[in-house]
């Protein structure tokens, strides 16, 4: 599920946006335990794609520049993200042989999943004005 989400960024970042009125800024800031590569991240906006289908919006942050904030302009709505942190800058988030992940990854409100991804309920948040999260990458 989470190699998904470094797939679905990758194929997001080709694909044209969306136009959308937007009304609200979000401001994602993410703190890293490494200082290279790029955080990958996809935004959703239902529970449906949240848990399968293709992200609202995606971005790049390029760690290894000193960035460390996404901003989205968004309608107003409920919200909930996906990120990778690709360390070694490859493009997509490594696993070990049994299918785990080793590269970190975090999800909207700090939420931890219980073997797995966290789930919608955990990770949905609300975009009205001006909306900012600080986020862990694990």
């Amino acid at each position: 599920m989470i190699r998904s989400l470094a797939v679905a960024a990758l194929l997001a970042f080709a694909a044209p946006a969306l136009a959308q009125s937007a009304d609200s800024r979000l401001t994602l800031t993410f703190e890293t335990g490494a200082e290279t590569g790029a955080v990958l991240v996809a935004l959703y906006d239902s529970e449906a794609a949240y848990e399968g289908g293709q992200p609202a919006r995606v971005a790049q942050v390029d760690v290894a520049a000193g960035q460390r904030e996404a901003v989205f302009d968004l309608p107003a709505g409920t919200y909930g993200m996906k990120a990778v942190h690709d360390v070694n800058g490859n493009g997509r988030m490594d696993v070990n042989p049994f299918g785990m992940p080793s590269e970190p990854f975090a999800f909207s409100n700090n939420a931890v999943g219980n073997m797995g991804p966290a789930k919608w309920d955990r990770a949905r948040f609300e975009v009205a004005g001006a909306t900012a999260q600080t986020i862990r990458i694990r």
